[in-house]
C-alpha cells in the first residue's frame, strides 16, 4: 500500500507544486533532441525553474512566452502567469539550463529573471524524529546508515545526546512516514517531531563595500559559518541572499561576522521590504501613469482642436487658414501634435508587436499598432494630398490615433491598480508581522537582566521576546511567564480571543491583548506559521484553474480572428461604397467612401479585447483565495477552487473531525477480582508505547492513581507489538497483555464472556469505544472511552444537506461506536473499523459512482483518503499547518469552514462565469457595432476612439468584478449558528 500511496501522494504533489497546464500543444516541438535514447534514469531527473518575466500584458503576450519556451528540446511543461509576471518550468537538466530558457524568453521580446529561491531550493524538506533506544555512538551509526541507504534522503544526522535525528529528504519520492518505518526494521522506535523546510532564507543588504575583492571576502566568511547551505551575491546593488539552516545559525550571527571582516568599515542590514515583492509592479503602475499624463499634454489639444474649435466661429477661422494650396493650419497643428503620442509615447506597442510578430504570435500590441498606424498614416496621406492639390480637401484622424493611444493608457493604468488590489492579501499579510520585537537577557535562573528592541525579522530560535498588551506577537512560539488573551483571528480567523499562559503557544502576527507575554521562539523566517500561509497564498495565487485553459485556446485565435474580421469589414464598406450598394447620404461630410470603410475597420481592431478573456480566472483566483486566507481557509490554488464548487459528497473522519479528537476514559468495568490500582498499572505500561489516542487516554487516566508518586517509571514491556485498526500487545512482568477491540479478542482465539459481549454493545451504543483488556488470554476488563460531537456539528450536516451536499462518515472505529455518533450527528452513510487504506478505497467507490468527492480529516492518518479525493481538506491545522495531502487547509477546529469553503468556491466561479460572460459577450457585441452592423437600421457609429475606450473600459470591469468577491460574507445559516471550540483540559 505504501508504494500505491507515495505514487498518489507524488501525483497530487506534482500538480500541486507545479501547477503546470497539461502537456505541450505543439506536436512539433520535442521533448528531447533527435536522436537522443531516453531512459528511465534520465526521465527522473527533472528540475523546476521559476522566472520573473516583465512586460506581458495579455494571454497573448503569455502565450508567445509559452510557446517559446516548449520550443527548445528538454522541456517537461511551461506554465505563464501574465497576472503575477512568473513563469515556471518543468525541464530536463541534461539537455537544457535555465539560461537557454531564459534566453528563450528574452528573444520574443520580455525580461526575464531566474528566481531561484522560489523553487528548486523549496523541493527538499527536513524531519525531525526522536528515536528511542539510542544508547551508544554505534547505536547512531546504525540509525544514520539506516537512513542514508533510502533512496531520497539527502542528509541524515542523528544526535546521540539528545536521542534525535534530522533528515533532509526529498517529498517526491518519500514521506516522513517511511522513514519511520526505517528506523522501525532495524528494531529502533521513532516519533515525529516536526517536518518543516530544510532551509530558512534570507537577503542582507552590505554599505560600505568597495571592491569586488571585499564582497568575496565576505561571501567565503559567511560561507564557512555551520548551517550555511548557500550564499549568493549581487554586486550590482551589495546584495547578499543565504539559505540556512536555523537550528546551527541565523540573521544576528550574519551580520556581525560582516560587520566583523571589516573591522567595522562594512555595515549589514536586513534588504529592505519592497525590494522584490512589489517593485515590479509600482514601476509599471508608475511608468503607465507617466505615459498617460504625457499623452493628455498633446492629446487635449488635439481634442480641442478637431471637436471643440472647430464650432467656435473665431478659432474656426483661424485653423482654416490655408498654408499650402489645401493644407490648412489646423491640419499642421493636429499632425504636429499627435506625431509624438504615436511614435514616442506609443511606442511601448510597436516594440511589443515587433517582437511578437517576429515569432509567429500577435497580441494586443499588435491590434493597437495597426489601429493607430492606419489611421495616423492615412491622416498624413490626406493631408499631404491636400498639400500638393489645389482641390482636395484633407480628412484627417489624427485625433483618433492620439485619443486611442491615451484612452489604452490611461485603461492599463487603472488595470494594473485594480491588479494590484486583487493580491492585497499578501500584502495584508505582511504587514501582519511587527517590524520590531523586543529581546530579553535571561540569565540561567530565568531572570532578566536586560532587553533590547530590534529587527524582528533577526529573531534566532530559542530567543525570549517581550510582548506588550496590544503588541504584535514577533514569531512563534510558546510562554514561559505570564497570562493573556491573543486575538488570533488574523491567523485563524478565529473571532473570540484565546486564553494563553505559561506552556501555551502563540502564532507570529496575532495580537497580545492584555497582559504582558515572555515568550521563548521556535519558529523563525521561513519556518513559521505566517511564512507558510504567505507561502500557500503566493502559490495558489500564482496558479491556473482547470477553466483558464478555454481562455487560453480563445486567445490563441483571438487576435489573427480580429484582424481578418477588421480587413473583411473595411473591404466590405469599401466594395459598397465604390458599386453604390448605399446611399451617398450615409457618408458623413468631412468623409469619403474610403475613410467611412476605414473608420470602420479601425474601430473593428481596437474594440476587440483578449486582456478581458485572459483575467477573467487569474483575478478572481487571486481575491478567492485571498478572501479564503483571511476567513482561516487556506485553499490550495485554482485547481482546488474549481473541484470544491462541484463538490456534492463529503466523507468525514470521525476522530478530532466530527469529534473534539481528544478521547477521555468515562469509565472501567472488570471482570475478574483484582485491584482497579494493578489493573491500570499493567494497562498502562502496554499502552504508553503507542501513540494512538486512545492509547494516551487510557495512560492519562492511569496516571490519576499515581499522583502521589513523583517520576513514577511504568513496568517494562516486552516485545510490543502494535495492530493497526486494532490494538497492541506486549508482555508485562511476565504476563501475556492484550488490550484492543473485539475483532482482536476473536482472531488472537481468546473467549470473550457473555456479560463483557452485553457490557460492549451498551457502551456502543451510547457512542463510546469499548477496549477490552486480556491478562494471559482471559479477558479481565473493559474500560470505556469517550470522544464527544464538536458543538454544532449537527447543524453543519443540516447545512450541508440543504446545499444538496451528502455526508458519509468513514472512520477506524468500531460499528456501534460509529453508528452512534452518526446518529448524533444526523449522517445517514456509514463505514466503520476501516483502516487508512480502505478509507482510500472508499472514497474511490463513490468517485466511481459519478459523485465529486471530498474528503475531510486531520491529514495524518487521513493522507491516502486526502489524496484520493477530488478536494482533500485538512481541519483543525492549527500552526502546523504545511499539510501536503490537502487541497485545502482548515486552520480552525470549527466544521463550519467546511461549508465556508464550498461557498467561496461556488461563489468565486460563479464571478469567474460572470466574468467569461462579460468578456465574451463584450466582444461578441462589441465588434459587430464597430464593423457597422447596426449602422444601416439607426444610424449608430462608433469612432475609433471610442471603440479604444470601450476596450480599455472592458479589462478594468472584469478585474472590478473579480474585486467584488473582497465583500464575501459566509451564508447567513452560518452567520446566525453560533459554533465555538472547546477546550478538554
Amino acid at each position: 500500500m505504501a508504494p500505491k500511496f507515495l505514487a498518489l501522494a507524488c501525483i497530487r504533489n506534482e500538480i500541486y507544486n507545479g501547477n503546470l497546464s497539461p502537456r505541450p500543444h505543439y506536436p512539433s516541438m520535442p521533448k528531447y533532441p533527435k536522436g537522443v535514447v531516453i531512459k528511465d534514469s534520465i526521465q527522473g531527473s527533472e528540475a523546476k525553474a521559476l522566472f520573473s518575466v516583465v512586460g506581458m500584458t495579455c494571454s497573448a503576450c503569455a502565450g508567445s512566452v509559452e510557446k517559446a519556451i516548449k520550443r527548445l528540446p528538454g522541456i517537461g511543461d511551461a506554465s505563464v502567469d501574465v497576472l503575477n509576471n512568473k513563469a515556471q518550468v518543468l525541464f530536463y537538466p541534461d539537455f537544457v539550463d535555465e539560461e537557454t530558457i531564459r534566453e528563450a524568453i528574452k528573444d520574443v521580446g520580455f525580461e526575464a529573471t531566474l528566481i531561484k529561491d522560489e523553487v528548486n531550493e523549496r523541493s527538499m524538506r527536513t524531519c525531525r524524529l526522536r528515536i528511542k533506544g539510542v544508547t551508544c555512538t554505534s547505536c547512531s551509526r546504525t540509525v544514520e546508515s539506516a537512513l542514508q541507504g533510502i533512496e531520497g534522503v539527502k542528509k541524515a544526522q542523528v544526535a546521540l545526546a539528545t536521542e534525535e535525528a534530522e533528515i533532509c529528504y526529498d517529498p517526491k519520492v518519500l514521506s516522513h512516514n517511511q522513514l519511520l518505518e526505517a528506523i522501525e526494521h532495524i528494531d529502533f522506535e521513532a516519533v515525529l517531531i516536526s517536518t518543516g523546510e530544510y532551509r530558512s532564507k534570507i537577503q542582507l543588504k552590505i554599505d560600505g563595500v568597495r571592491t569586488n575583492h571585499s564582497m568575496r571576502m565576505i561571501e567565503n566568511s559567511l560561507q564557512a559559518l555551520p548551517g550555511v547551505q548557500d550564499v549568493t551575491i549581487d554586486p550590482m546593488i551589495h546584495k547578499i541572499s543565504l539559505s540556512y539552516n536555523p537550528d546551527e545559525t541565523g540573521p544576528q550571527t550574519f551580520i556581525q561576522v560582516i560587520e566583523s571582516t571589516g573591522f567595522g568599515r562594512f555595515k549589514a542590514m536586513i534588504f529592505p521590504e519592497g525590494g522584490g515583492r512589489d517593485s515590479l509592479r509600482q514601476e509599471e503602475i508608475k511608468n503607465y501613469y507617466k505615459s498617460f499624463l504625457w499623452s493628455l499634454i498633446f492629446t487635449i489639444p488635439v481634442f480641442l482642436i478637431s471637436m471643440v474649435f472647430m464650432y467656435i466661429p473665431s478659432f474656426k477661422k483661424g485653423l482654416d487658414a490655408k498654408v499650402i494650396n489645401m493644407l490648412t493650419i489646423g491640419e499642421i497643428l493636429m499632425w504636429i501634435l499627435s506625431t509624438p503620442v504615436q511614435f514616442i509615447i506609443g511606442r511601448r506597442f510597436y516594440t511589443g508587436s515587433f517582437k511578437a510578430l517576429r515569432h509567429g504570435s500577435a497580441n494586443m500590441d499588435v491590434l493597437i499598432a495597426l489601429g493607430t498606424n492606419a489611421a495616423y498614416f492615412s491622416s498624413v496621406y490626406s493631408v499631404l494630398r491636400a498639400a500638393l492639390s489645389e482641390e482636395f480637401k484633407a480628412t484627417d484622424f489624427f485625433e483618433t490615433s492620439s485619443m486611442l493611444i491615451s484612452f489604452i493608457l490611461l485603461g492599463k493604468y487603472l488595470e494594473v491598480l485594480a491588479k494590484g488590489k486583487t493580491s492585497e492579501a499578501i500584502a495584508k499579510l505582511m504587514d501582519l508581522a511587527p517590524e520590531t520585537a523586543i529581546l530579553l537577557t535571561i540569565d540561567s535562573e530565568g531572570k532578566v537582566l536586560g532587553e533590547q528592541e530590534f529587527d524582528s525579522r533577526l529573531i534566532l530560535k530559542n530567543d525570549v521576546i517581550k510582548i506588550m498588551p496590544g503588541a504584535k506577537i514577533a514569531c512563534d512560539g510558546f510562554v514561559i511567564w505570564g497570562q493573556s488573551h491573543v486575538n488570533e483571528s488574523m491567523i485563524t480567523g478565529e473571532a473570540k480571543p484565546v486564553a494563553k499562559r505559561k506552556g501555551d503557544t502563540v502564532i507570529g502576527g496575532t495580537v497580545n491583548e492584555n497582559g504582558a507575554l515572555h515568550v521563548q521562539a521556535t519558529r523563525v523566517g521561513s519556518e513559521s506559521a505566517l511564512s507558510q500561509i504567505l507561502r500557500i497564498v503566493e502559490l495558489a495565487q500564482m496558479a491556473k484553474a482547470p477553466i483558464q485553459k478555454l481562455a487560453d485556446r480563445i486567445s490563441k485565435y483571438f487576435v489573427p480572428l480580429v484582424i481578418i474580421l477588421a480587413f473583411c469589414t473595411w473591404l466590405a464598406w469599401f466594395l459598397a461604397g465604390k458599386l453604390n450598394g448605399y446611399p451617398k447620404s450615409w457618408i458623413p461630410s468631412s468623409m469619403d467612401d474610403f475613410q467611412l470603410a476605414l473608420q470602420f475597420g479601425i474601430s473593428v481592431i481596437v474594440i476587440a479585447c483578449p486582456c478581458a478573456l485572459g483575467l477573467a480566472t487569474p483575478t478572481a483566483v487571486m481575491v478567492g483565495t485571498g478572501v479564503g486566507a483571511s476567513q482561516g481557509v487556506l485553499i490550495k490554488g485554482g485547481q482546488a477552487l474549481e473541484s470544491a464548487h462541484k463538490v456534492n459528497c463529503i466523507v468525514f473522519d470521525k476522530t478530532g473531525t466530527l469529534t473534539i479528537g481528544k478521547p477521555v476514559v468515562v469509565s472501567t468495568r472488570l471482570f475478574k477480582n483484582m485491584v482497579l490500582q494493578d489493573f491500570y498499572e499493567l494497562v498502562a505500561a502496554t499502552e504508553v508505547n503507542s501513540e494512538h489516542p486512545l492509547a494516551k487516554a487510557i495512560v492519562e487516566y492511569a496516571n490519576k492513581f499515581r499522583e502521589d508518586e513523583e517520576n513514577h517509571v511504568w513496568p517494562e514491556a516486552r516485545d510490543f507489538v502494535s495492530i493497526t485498526g486494532h490494538g497492541v500487545n506486549a508482555t508485562v512482568q511476565n504476563k501475556e497483555i492484550i488490550i484492543g477491540n473485539k475483532s482482536l479478542m476473536l482472531d488472537s482465539g481468546i473467549f470473550i464472556p457473555v456479560d463483557a459481549k452485553e457490557l460492549l454493545v451498551k457502551t456502543e451504543e451510547q457512542a463510546q469505544t469499548g477496549i477490552l483488556v486480556s491478562i494471559d488470554r482471559e479477558v479481565v476488563g473493559l474500560i470505556s472511552i469517550s470522544d464527544p460531537l464538536k458543538p454544532g456539528v449537527q447543524d453543519v450536516i443540516s447545512i450541508l444537506r440543504s446545499m444538496d451536499v451528502r455526508s458519509i462518515m468513514v472512520t477506524g472505529d468500531n460499528w456501534g461506536t460509529a453508528n452512534a455518533i452518526a446518529k448524533e450527528a444526523g449522517i445517514e452513510t456509514v463505514v466503520a473499523e476501516a483502516k487508512p487504506e480502505q478509507k482510500a478505497e472508499e472514497v474511490k467507490k463513490l468517485q466511481a459512482m459519478g459523485l465529486t468527492v471530498a474528503m475531510v480529516g486531520d491529514g495524518i492518518n487521513d493522507s491516502p483518503a486526502l489524496v484520493a479525493a477530488d478536494v482533500g481538506m485538512a481541519i483543525g491545522a492549527g500552526t502546523d499547518i504545511a499539510i501536503e495531502a490537502a487541497d485545502i487547509v482548515l486552520m480552525k477546529s470549527n466544521l463550519e469552514d467546511v461549508i465556508t469553503a464550498i461557498d467561496l468556491s461556488r461563489k468565486t466561479f460563479s464571478r469567474i462565469r460572470m466574468n467569461y460572460f462579460w468578456a465574451l459577450g463584450y466582444n461578441l457585441l462589441g465588434i459587430p457595432i464597430a464593423a457597422g452592423a447596426f449602422f444601416p437600421s439607426t444610424g449608430l457609429r462608433l469612432p475609433p476612439w471610442v471603440a479604444g475606450a470601450a476596450m480599455a473600459a472592458s479589462s478594468v470591469s472584469v478585474v472590478c468584478w473579480s474585486l467584488l468577491l473582497k465583500n464575501y460574507r459566509k451564508p447567513k445559516k452560518l452567520q446566525s449558528l453560533e459554533i465555538r471550540g472547546i477546550k478538554v483540559e
